[in-house]
């Protein structure tokens, strides 16, 4: 079976080497590539994230104590039963891949960091798993041929990372390509009305709604901040709304809608009531519909 296309500029990392030469690359490559030669999507401090070897370095202990990856882990058992090829968009450092390995699926990272490959690559062989590793864009997947995903995973809101609506629908299309009719995609995302319910938070949203709804500039829900030093590195916030029709709009059915309590630790408890203003973020199960 063919897992890759033909395509120009696909690094695909199976055993990645830390040559001093490419590592110096990389880097110039992300200090001085000019905005319009960034990929589609990619804001300029998302980019600088990706190509942060400090990031990638203290990722894994920067994610420990969150409730959230947890959590997430308890929907990937539940919903990655059977064994078969998993594609984890945004893999990071292999958090949710490795264990699934380790259960006797198959599995294919994809990642915009190459330092976060190289630690990903790392911790499979340390585990005794082989992997597919890509550094690639989640935007741009032309180089995944359709059809061969069981599973499909976009956790820790790495779609909000994607700048621009219809770059974050074009990622969504591409997950139902790759999917395997009846295949299971699961995805998180952050709520932007949550902020509405701390002072801090509604000191940023107030202004913001007002000049995105009233005024009509930017998008409701974009933010860019600083992070670890780096400057302008951007997520978007969803609402309820816009991300179910974010998903069926590429034609993924919608199994499951799971609305995050503030800890991230666990469903919200009475979502029925404000659900939409009152979870932290959701997680969606969802299913590319099984041809007719």
């Amino acid at each position: 079976m063919f897992v890759f296309r033909r395509v120009k500029r696909l690094i695909i990392l199976d055993n990645v080497t830390n040559d001093n030469h490419r590592e110096r690359d990389v880097r110039l490559l992300a200090a001085y590539r000019p905005t319009w030669l960034l990929p589609s999507g990619v804001p300029r401090g998302v980019w600088e994230y990706a190509h942060s070897e400090d990031i990638a370095a203290e990722y894994d202990e920067s994610i420990a104590s969150t409730d959230l990856v947890v959590f997430d882990q308890q929907v990937i058992a539940r919903y990655c039963k059977l064994p078969g090829l998993v594609v984890d968009l945004g893999c990071g450092t292999g958090r949710a891949l490795i264990p699934l390995l380790k259960r006797g699926f198959r599995g294919v990272g994809v990642d915009l960091s190459r330092p976060m490959l190289q630690a990903f690559t790392e911790k499979a062989k340390q585990n005794g798993v082989s992997v597919w590793a890509i550094q690639a864009n989640i935007v741009e997947l032309d180089c995944l041929q359709g059809g061969i995903a069981d599973y499909c995973l976009c956790l820790f809101s790495t779609i909000g990372m994607i700048h621009g609506r219809s770059n974050r629908r074009r990622v969504l299309e591409h997950v139902r390509r790759i999917l395997k009719p009846g295949g299971v995609f699961i995805v998180h995302v952050h709520n932007v009305w949550f902020q509405a319910l701390t002072a801090g938070g509604r000191s940023w949203l107030i202004p913001h709604w007002f000049q995105t709804r009233i005024l009509r500039k930017g998008q409701f829900g974009d933010r860019f901040f600083e992070y670890h030093g780096i400057p302008n590195v951007f997520v978007h916030a969803f609402t309820r709304r816009e991300f179910l029709r974010d998903l069926r709009s590429a034609g993924l059915c919608v199994r499951k809608l799971i609305p995050l309590a503030v800890g991230r630790r666990e469903p919200l408890a009475h979502s029925w009531f404000f659900g939409w203003l009152r979870a932290n973020g959701w997680i969606a199960v969802c299913e590319r519909p099984t041809e007719t």
